[in-house]
């Protein structure tokens, strides 16, 4: 299951590149990956439905009950067979919806991949908090692919309005899990379930029947239903094959199994019921209803989802051996008839160029093969014999026929699935005869011939649909060892085509009857829906909602965000400081013991005075850059306290961020005044020194009590030990940072690539802008900005080669971007300077990147290094001589050193191992004699190609791109 899981994520990873190769058709390479998954699921079915089922564990944080928990039994099976199955066939069918012209397909292909392997890790997942990993991941992907075509506000909304519902839900139910894992004492899926019915006795108690609300308002949001449905029918804006997938075969089943995963468990409680019942029998009606009113044969499906996803849940939930089967039954019937439909909707809309029933007319004669696909799959939805749909239908009414006889609330459950029935036979007649039927006063749709390609995915779901329908006794198979969990009962439930003559196959005859009445009566009914009063739209509800949180948010932030700094440190400082003497006052701690310097070391009292002379004179400061200057000053006077105090790693990584930071203040006030405006004399003069002296005694008091309430031995103690025996280096705090503890390391190098994605978001205005190519390689016109004008490119490309011809020799192109400087920022010196170091720095980064697992340096260390070789570069050269130093792209360098950390966490699980688990090798070499090699090298790489990544993006936005900006004005 992990290899499965991981292959997903990397083919999705690379798979902008195959784009780029190959065009559309990558995506028939990509559908391979579901297909090759869905085949090896097959492979898999004797021992996910074995007593133990398949198991895989993976120990991540077990002091906080994480781990990478995965558990294959007869529900995740069965569901797998939808997310790989359609997922394949929707990836081929991508190949030919998109014109080959279309911009962005890499990234599209890539996050509907991704989509299919996190709807594998959801359905999969044996622990609740990996599940709620995997079900929020689904919120983000979803986003991102609804959003697809970004140029349209329509896109746009829908897609953020999907993400904030479900993403409101996912944070109820992340706190509902949290409690049931709590309540049950674990959190695997598999103790949380066996505990259920120990946890419901007596009523449940407050905590376990909230923890059911909640979990069930995550469920409920994410497959719409009531009062969540509304963001379903405006996800339409996505491309039909997000349609097709997400919301009919998997993203919208996310909560169905959910509730089928915990119904074992948990249906007993009276909350569960009632929730389960009334928000899915409201949602089958009214989205049964709302399908009746529209003319877009996309928002007929959507609703008619709506109404089906509200069955759905009903019958996973109702807690009877007969449902759960019947539920079941009913979400592949589903998976199949819907995904079919979607698809068929978009060969409409890509052959004819509209959707809507009004002017479609005529198709069926245009497209019989066509025609007949959907008139299967709309058969199935509607429960005509001898189809899946029918067949699930069957059970359902059974099912719940055998529950109304115990209880007004299961006579109430039956009489509205019924209508629900009803509905969608009535809707299903509709969507036919408004996508194929000729109609009067209408001209014939002109229709394109449907490639075979193009018509392959709907129709083998459709004869998916047929051959379930005749032959159910697979399924049946398939389904039955789930629905034994809910105990025996008097007579055992199968799914078949023909169950005899009896009230369900009554029940049967009976909606279809009346599903052709009301088709037949279409237009008195419109006339009559017409007429209705119209309630509250959802929609509108949620945006009068959002509109007053903006009010609300408008207005708080008036009051805070005022624009003046003072205000802004001065509530920080001052909250700051009350809130750490309340912790000092209260707690009672004594200091520890104060010493102004270590014996016998007094360089350390002039560190610490040019430290206080640095800030003193930043404060007092009347010029930008000498401010900033004295501010290094500090940075530096600290650093040569770590080197006295026996941290060379520390210091060394002071100093060189110190300096990186002092050229990016440099470059990025080049666009504000010199001066200060005058310092703010008075009483406000007065509070800020009060502020700024009370903190720095805060802070110092803080650290004394901290120093002094120590009562445990430090945990550092042992990091000795570790770094040399299981990381396998001498530099304890290389080791600690790229083993012990990688994945601090790891969030913090995300931080800095979302730092520098955001540095560059507010310089470019059309792009990241990193595309800067040397002059030497890159064709005529395509050197500076993406953005630049072409009158503007062609005089810097005239430029650079003017300097070009100025070389001594052919070979003699190094810093040639520097003749392109005007002569008073040009320094020759300067210029040789470079040549003389810049290799040098970028030999001793790499040396501080091999050689810091063992003595001061690495990753981080070197990477700051080879970005100053670049910075230094820049500044001798100008923007053209840093496209000639760094052709790669900025944001290259950023998500290769991420892939690269994620890949070094990830394949540990390969072998066996935990989550950036390292391995220490030990073997010879010709030269170099004995070798030991810590595998945490290559994670440490990720961080070195960050670091860079990160530097290169600040002089391409503070330095290259304010230099082009500043040439154009």
């Amino acid at each position: 299951m992990l290899i499965i899981l991981v292959l997903h994520f990397v083919v999705a990873l690379v798979a902008p590149v195959g784009f780029r190769w190959l065009g559309r058709n990558a995506f028939y390479v990509l559908a391979l990956v579901p297909a090759g998954s869905f085949l090896w699921l097959l492979t898999q079915h004797d021992g996910a439905y074995s007593p133990g089922a398949i198991e895989r564990n993976v120990q991540w944080i077990p002091q906080l009950g994480l781990s990478l928990d995965f558990r294959l039994d007869p529900l995740s099976w069965v569901m797998c067979l939808l997310v790989l199955g359609v997922g394949a066939l929707v990836l081929a069918y991508c190949a030919r919806y998109f014109k080959k012209r279309d911009a962005g397909l890499g990234a599209f292909g890539a996050e509907l991949l991704a989509f299919a392997g996190v709807m594998f890790g959801l359905v999969t997942a044996n622990n609740l908090l990996l599940m709620y990993i995997f079900w929020e991941l689904t919120s983000v992907l979803s986003y991102l692919l609804i959003g697809y075509s970004r140029h349209r506000l329509a896109a746009r909304r829908a897609a953020l309005q999907a993400l904030v519902v479900t993403t409101l839900g996912g944070l109820a139910m992340l706190v509902g899990l949290i409690l049931l894992g709590v309540s049950a004492g674990s959190y695997r899926l598999t103790d949380v379930l066996a505990k259920g019915p120990e946890l419901l006795g007596n009523g449940g108690g407050l905590m376990i029947n909230t923890a059911i609300v909640l979990v069930l308002m995550g469920a409920v949001s994410k497959s719409a239903l009531f009062p969540f449905h509304f963001w379903l029918p405006g996800a339409m804006a996505a491309p039909t094959p997000v349609s097709a997938y997400l919301h009919a075969a998997a993203m919208v089943k996310a909560g169905v199994y959910l509730v089928a995963r915990l119904a074992p468990g948990y249906s007993a409680s009276s909350y569960w019921q009632w929730c389960v019942l009334v928000l899915g029998l409201g949602t089958m009606l009214l989205g049964g209803w709302r399908a009746l009113r529209e003319h877009d044969l996309k928002l007929i499906l959507a609703y008619g989802t709506v109404s089906q996803l509200g069955f759905l849940t009903v019958m996973v939930g109702l807690g009877t051996q007969a449902a759960a089967l019947a539920g079941l039954a009913l979400l592949l019937a589903h998976g199949l008839f819907k995904a079919t439909l979607f698809l068929v909707v978009g060969i409409i809309d890509h052959q004819t160029g509209t959707r809507d029933i009004r002017l479609l007319s005529g198709v069926f004669s245009s497209a019989p093969v066509l025609g007949v696909v959907a008139l299967v799959a709309a058969a199935s939805m509607a429960g005509i014999p001898p189809l899946a749909g029918f067949v699930a239908k069957e059970s359902a009414l059974d099912a719940l026929l055998g529950n109304a006889g115990n209880s007004a609330v299961g006579v109430m459950a039956l009489t509205a699935v019924v209508l629900g029935s009803v509905l969608t036979f009535a809707y299903s007649a509709r969507f036919i005869w408004g996508g194929f039927a000729p109609k009067s006063g209408i001209s014939t749709t002109n229709f394109k011939p449907v490639p075979l390609t193009f018509l392959a995915a709907p129709l083998v779901l459709s004869v998916g649909s047929v051959v379930y329908g005749c032959w159910p006794g697979a399924v049946d198979g398939w389904l039955a060892p789930y629905a034994a969990q809910f105990g025996p009962q008097e007579e055992s439930s199968h799914v078949a085509l023909w169950h005899g003559l009896t009230p369900a196959l009554g029940l049967s005859g009976a909606i279809i009857v009346a599903g052709i009445v009301l088709f037949v009566s279409r237009t008195a009914v419109g006339t009559a829906m017409d007429r209705l009063p119209q309630g509250p739209n959802a929609d509108s509800v949620y945006r009068r909602v959002v509109a007053v949180l903006d009010d609300v948010a408008i207005a708080v932030t008036g009051r805070t965000q005022r624009g003046s700094l003072f205000f802004y440190l001065a509530v920080i400082l001052s909250t700051s400081i009350v809130l750490a003497w309340l912790a000092i006052l209260w707690g009672g701690q004594p200091l520890a013991k104060v010493y102004v310097i270590d014996p016998g070391s007094p360089v350390q009292l002039l560190a610490g005075a040019v430290t206080v002379a640095g800030g003193l004179a930043a404060a007092r400061a009347n010029k930008r850059f000498l401010a900033v200057l004295m501010v290094s000053v500090s940075g530096y006077g600290i650093a040569l306290i770590f080197a006295l105090q026996g941290a060379p790693d520390l210091a060394l990584t002071q100093m060189l961020v110190e300096t990186v930071v002092l050229i990016a203040f440099v470059l990025a006030m080049r666009t504000l005044p010199a001066r200060l405006r005058e310092r703010t004399a008075g009483t406000r003069r007065a509070i800020r020194i009060v502020i700024g002296v009370a903190f720095g005694i805060t802070m110092v008091v803080v650290a004394l009590t901290a120093m002094a309430g120590r009562t445990a031995v430090p945990i550092s103690t042992a990091f000795a030990q570790l770094a040399y025996q299981d990381g396998g280096g001498a530099n304890i705090v290389n080791v600690t940072l790229v083993d012990i503890r990688a994945w601090d390391t790891f969030g913090e190098i995300s931080v800095l690539a979302i730092a520098a994605t955001g540095v560059a978001s507010l310089i470019f205005v059309r792009g990241r802008g990193d595309r800067l190519q040397p002059a030497s390689t890159a064709p005529t016109g395509s050197v500076g900005r993406t953005e630049q004008s072409p009158g503007h490119q062609h005089r810097d490309i005239a430029t650079l080669e003017l300097s070009r011809r100025f070389a001594t020799a052919d070979s003699d192109a190094w810093l040639v971007g520097g003749r392109t400087l005007a002569p008073e920022r040009r320094s020759i010196i300067f210029e040789v300077a470079t040549r003389l170091v810049f290799h040098s720095m970028i030999i001793f980064s790499v040396y501080l990147l091999l050689a810091g697992h063992n003595s001061p340096g690495g990753g981080f260390a070197g990477g700051l290094m080879a970005g100053l070789a670049l910075a230094i570069r820049y500044l001798a050269g100008g923007r053209f001589e840093l496209g000639e130093a760094a052709p790669v792209r900025a944001g290259v360098m950023l998500g290769g050193g991420l892939g690269l950390a994620a890949l070094t966490a990830l394949f540990p699980l390969l072998l066996g191992g935990d989550v950036f688990q390292s391995a220490i090798l030990h073997f010879t070499l010709p030269v170099f004699g004995d070798i030991k090699f810590a595998t945490a090298t290559f994670f440490d790489i990720g961080v070195y190609l960050v670091v860079v990544g990160l530097v290169l993006d600040i002089l391409r936005s503070l330095g290259a791109e304010v230099d082009s900006q500043q040439e154009a004005s």
